[in-house]
Formats: structure tokens, sequence, C-alpha cells
């Protein structure tokens, strides 16, 4: 097979393949060094067509290989010799190169028509980010499946037989895979009822992030402390989830003091450092007001709440700590006691 390969190839064809893919990949680099020099003569215009136009001529030139391959060789006996025989069909180089394209050229292409197309689209309909990113998927699988489909037709495999071999299997593997199932079950659920979104925020296990992206299996959720978590979906159908979005974020801090403490005082001492935070950071809102609150009665202890209202969840962690910060020193100052804690005067006395 491989000596009938390399005596069915000539010099001739060869040379021309590498000639032209040469041509193909300076044309590439030429106009993408091109776009980069507008990108910086005019940033405007570089935030939105160069990367389209970078994207687009990364897999033109990608096609643009394949295709001058199967053309060079195209009169080539090797590449329609068949490899194995299924029925009527002849499986090829070229049917096998052929069915990989189709479903290469498939994804790319509903990637932009969702990215260029249908964003556009819902815009114009004031359809919400959510609502679109569901329609996205949905059409990104159907087309997918259908591309799927169609590429192992056209190699020889029957898909009635292939169906009835996966029914088998997925009996034997289905109480193994029931985690997959029911994450990759969930995940339809989530895309159809919509009881989160892509952009809304959330809260799991008290920490606080921002829906990224809702996969089949999983959900990414991007958090300002602990990076990205990867969350399977059967976690939001089966759990209870704290939707933050249309609430007021706030930085919250407790504080608890010993009894005996002139409660007054503690509350001046937080209004005032409040007002300080207030002055230094940015990202606090003007409304509503900062609320400081004698919330409870605890072993040994009175307790107090801090409440700041920030622009986002980023913001919030980095005021809670300024917040901790200022109070630490601020009892320090006027000697204010802490549970279980005593002054350093008193204790030598």
């Amino acid at each position: 097979m491989i000596d009938s390969i390399i005596k069915d190839i000539s010099s001739y064809q060869i040379l021309r393949f590498t000639l032209f893919m040469i041509l193909i990949i300076l044309g590439h680099w030429l106009i993408k060094k091109a776009a980069i020099s507008l990108a910086g003569l005019k940033p405007k215009l570089g935030k939105g067509l160069v990367p389209t136009v970078l994207s687009l001529l990364d897999w033109v030139t990608f096609y643009g290989v394949i295709i001058l391959f199967l053309f060079s060789f195209s009169k080539t006996e090797w590449l329609f010799y068949p490899l194995y025989t299924h029925g009527e069909v002849e499986v090829t180089i070229f049917l096998i190169i052929t069915a990989f394209l189709i479903v290469s050229l498939a994804h790319r292409l509903v990637k932009l028509f969702t990215r260029y197309v249908l964003s556009s689209i819902y815009d114009y309909y004031n359809i919400d980010k959510g609502l679109g990113y569901t329609f996205n998927q949905i059409i990104y699988y159907t087309v997918m499946f259908a591309a799927l489909a169609i590429s192992l037709t056209s190699v020889g495999l029957d898909l009635t037989a292939l169906g009835a071999v996966l029914g088998v299997l997925g009996i034997g593997i289905g109480f193994g895979m029931r985690n997959v199932a029911g994450n990759f079950v969930s995940g339809i659920i989530i895309l159809f009822e919509r009881p989160i979104e892509v952009g809304e925020i959330i809260q799991i296990d008290n920490k606080i992030g921002r829906v990224e992206k809702i996969r089949l299996r999983s959900t990414v959720i991007r958090t300002a402390k602990e990076g990205v978590l990867i969350v399977p979906n059967q976690y939001f159908i089966e759990q209870i989830i704290k939707n933050r979005t249309s609430a007021r974020m706030m930085a919250q801090v407790n504080i608890s003091v010993a009894y005996g403490t002139d409660t007054q005082l503690v509350d001046s001492l937080l209004q005032e450092t409040v007002k300080r935070v207030k002055q230094s950071s940015e990202g606090i809102l003007d409304n509503p007001e900062p609320d400081i609150r004698f919330i409870n009665f605890n072993n040994k202890a009175m307790d107090f709440l801090v409440e700041i209202p920030v622009i986002n969840f980023e913001i919030k962690e980095q005021i809670e700590s300024r917040l901790r910060h200022l109070i630490a020193g601020v009892f320090v100052e006027h000697q204010i006691k802490l549970p279980g804690f005593e002054i350093e005067g008193e204790r030598n006395s």
C-alpha cells in the first residue's frame, strides 16, 4: 500500500502542492500583519472588526490547505483506494477527509452564525441573554448531530444498526454512568426551564459568582476569590440555589463585642469607620445608605452587623477586608473588648 502510494505521487504534484501551500500561508501572514497594524492605527475599529477578520482568516487558511491537498492529488489512485467496503460503499481516504470536513465546517459555520447573525437578531427583538444562549445551544447541538450523522453515513456506517448497538450497550453501562446521564438531563432542563441563565449572579455554598457558561454536563461559575467553579448540572436541580442577580449586593461584616461594652459607643465607632471606608474606596453605592445594626446576644458576646451596598460581587470582598482592618484598629484604639479576650493593661493589673 505504501509502495503504491509513493509510486503514484509525482514530484510535480508534490512541488505544486508545496508551492501553493506556501503561498496560502504567506497570504495568511501578510493579511494578519495588515489587520494588526490597522488595529494599532484605529483602536475602535480593531476591537470589533480585526478579531473577526483574524478568526475568519484562520479557518479559511485551514480549509484552504485541505482543499488544496485534495485538488493536488485528485488524479492519484491511492486517494480513492478502498480501505474497506461496507455494502455498496467503498471507504477511501478521500471519503474520510470529506467526512471530517463536514463535521468541522458545520462546527465553525454554526459558531459564526450564532455569534454574528443571531446575536444581531436577539438585539433587534430585545431577547434576553439567557434565552439567546439557550437558542444557540439548541441550534448548535442540532446542527452538529445532523453533520455527524451525515459524515458517518458517508463512510458506510448504518445508523440504524449503530443505534441498536448503542441501545444494548446503554442498558449495560447505564448504571455505571447514571451520574453522567443525570447531569446531561439536568443540563437540558436548565436550558429549557432556565432556573439560572448566563450572566446571572448566584450563591453556591457561601461562594458568590457569575454564570459564564451552561454546558450539557456542567455549568461554569466564575467567582472573585475562588476562581472558576465547574458545577455538575444535577446540583442546580436538586439543591437550593440563591439567585443574587436582582438582589442588592452588600458587603457584610459581623462584629462581636464582649458583654459590658457601651453599645452606643460601638455603634458610633462603626459609623465613623464606614464613613472612612466610603471616602477611601471605590465601588460603593450611594443608595441605599450603609446599615449598622445591633442584631443579637450570644454566649458572652453582643453581635453587630455592618452592611454597605456595592456595585458587584468582585468589589464585595475588597470592601469587607478594608472594613475589618479599620474596625480592628479603631477597637484597639478605644480598648473595645472582644469576646474571650482582655485588654493587655487589665491582664497585667
